[in-house]
């Protein structure tokens, strides 16, 4: 999993500005099932916002994003207030929807 620049990650965030929230995570935490159901997600749209229901402290959700982030294989894009943004390229070129800058 090659790393995302920093004007990737920019670029990735403007796509997900305007979105809605894919998958919620709540006081049960991170859980085999919500790895699982943020895994199909990233499969279908490779651009996700993961939102903390239950989780005010900004070192537990940043905690929680790595540990997402490493789980899932993707890429921690950024995250703002209690949603996160990740992102994974599909391993199938003819289901790509995004197209990250090379510069």
């Amino acid at each position: 999993m090659k790393k995302l620049n920093g004007y990737q990650r920019k670029y990735l965030r403007g796509l997900a500005h305007g979105m809605k929230t894919t998958v919620m995570i709540g006081k049960k935490g991170i859980t085999d099932m919500v790895i699982n159901e943020i895994d199909e997600a990233l499969d279908r749209h490779e651009l996700i916002k993961v939102k903390f229901t239950d989780f005010k402290e900004k070192t537990q959700k940043k905690e929680f994003a790595h540990t997402i982030e490493e789980k899932t294989n993707s890429h921690l894009v950024g995250m703002i207030g209690h949603t996160v943004m990740l992102y994974r390229q599909s391993s199938d070129p003819k289901k790509r929807k995004i197209s990250v800058p090379e510069r």
